[in-house]
């Protein structure tokens, strides 16, 4: 995004136009130039990707009328404003009116350039952060169920969608905070069994009698401290979904009983001998390959080959980065209103650390961060960000393509005399492009003519 963003030259003097349009071409910036503040206003729209470089004194309509016109078409867009003429009082005035910057002529490039940068990296984070919004906002159905962009979501969207409609038992893999209780949910949420029960628990960490009594329920007297008869959660589910989380931390011998009631669609409640039929489907989750674990003897095959009808495989976070900022922002949105907080804006320094961070609790890791964020907790780094240059070392093939570079463009500056746009057409490159390079080189086209 930040690539496409344009600086909107307006001034009147076209030596200036050309001046500025060079200098900040070789510094990687996409230019557009207007001699009339008028002509620029009517190819503008709230939605265009720019940031406006504009003189202050001009004839018909001048800088701060300019400026007053964007500040009605998108209050965000940033306006630079430049004069010649330039004061306290009219830099005061043009920033109490939504001003991004006011510069004085005769302009200093380094400040100019470093507000220029800090104006698009402002714009393009807010068209951005609107856009997900507005996608955020659109979503109806699964899409706002399951949220992100990436091509491993829309797949995984996909495949609920038509194993909803089967009613078939599942297997869910993904690593832990990955969101495998979500993806059961959608497999409920859009199956024929919607007004029925889902019915979770979670296989870790619980003792054998402990899992069996919650699974299968247990009769009044059928152990020490069962004082009354209790509904198990498989009973509980009947015409709806059991939903099995960490189903390879459940113990080989629950493992048994649990096979002979998929197998039979009953059950016996502990304590008793009457059998209890049940419908239903079961969605069971796991962070480890239950093929392997059966390999080990860790899990039972019959019980693997029962379950794995069809499976789902979640990808990490830090392999899904189309969804990071999404969901994101769709975890914002819900803290803002769970905590009563107004959503702070995202600057450009924090999105990148977000993209790059390595998620290793993957959503769940996520979700915490935003709520941190909207309390205004935000963590001095985020898990894993590191800086992606560091370790980046040019090799001898770099060095010498480099080099070769150097000489055809040389060549083509020496053909042409020194002019950029006649040297670039005989380079195939764009003007912008040979003008970056020649800046990497430390090439002056004058040196040429």
């Amino acid at each position: 995004m930040k690539q496409d963003i344009e600086v909107i030259i307006i001034d009147d003097d076209s030596e200036i136009i050309e001046a500025l349009s060079e200098m900040l071409t070789l510094e990687g910036f996409n230019i557009r130039a207007y001699q009339r503040a008028q002509d620029a206003l009517q190819n503008l729209s709230a939605q265009s990707p720019v940031v406006v470089l504009t003189d202050v004194r001009m004839p018909k309509m001048d800088g701060m009328s300019l400026l007053g016109h964007l500040q009605q078409l998108d209050s965000s867009l940033p306006v630079l404003l430049m004069s010649g003429h330039g004061d306290i009082p009219m830099a005061m005035q043009a920033m109490r009116e939504g001003a991004y910057d006011f510069l004085e002529k005769p302009l200093q490039p380094a400040n100019l350039i470093s507000q220029l940068r800090r104006a698009v990296d402002k714009r393009a984070l807010m068209l951005e952060n609107r856009q997900l919004k507005q996608n955020l906002a659109q979503l109806s159905g699964i899409d706002k169920f399951i949220i992100g962009e990436s091509a491993a979501i829309q797949q995984i969207r996909q495949q609920v969608l038509s194993l909803a409609k089967s009613n078939v038992d599942t297997i869910i893999y993904g690593a832990t905070g990955s969101g495998k209780e979500i993806v059961a949910q959608a497999l409920h949420k859009y199956s024929d069994r919607y007004q029925q029960r889902f019915m979770a628990i979670n296989c870790g960490g619980m003792t054998e009698s402990l899992i069996e009594s919650e699974l299968f329920g247990h009769e009044a007297g059928a152990f020490t401290g069962a004082n009354k008869r209790h509904i198990g959660k498989i009973e509980a589910a009947h015409g709806g979904t059991l939903f099995l989380d960490e189903i390879e931390s459940m113990p080989i011998s629950v493992q048994i009983k649990l096979l002979r009631v998929l197998q039979e669609r009953c059950i016996e409640r502990v304590g008793s001998s009457v059998s209890i039929p049940v419908k239903m489907t079961v969605i069971a989750a796991s962070k480890e390959d239950l093929a392997a674990l059966g390999d080990q003897g860790k899990f039972r095959k019959d019980l693997f080959y029962r379950l794995n009808v069809a499976s789902i495989n979640i990808a990490p976070l830090n392999q899904r980065v189309a969804d990071i900022l999404p969901l994101f922002l769709h975890f914002a949105a819900k803290a803002g209103v769970q905590y009563n907080r107004e959503i702070p804006s995202l600057n450009a320094s924090f999105t990148d650390a977000l993209i790059h961070a390595s998620w290793p609790g993957n959503v769940r890791e996520l979700k915490n961060s935003a709520d941190r964020f909207v309390l205004g907790i935000t963590p001095a780094a985020l898990p894993g960000a590191t800086d992606l240059q560091a370790n980046l070392h040019p090799s001898n093939y770099d060095s010498r393509m480099e080099q070769f570079e150097r000489v055809l463009i040389e060549q083509g500056l020496k053909s042409t005399q020194g002019q950029v746009n006649k040297a670039a057409e005989l380079l195939n490159l764009t003007t912008k492009t040979l003008y970056r390079k020649m800046k990497k080189h430390q090439l002056d086209k004058k040196t040429y003519k």
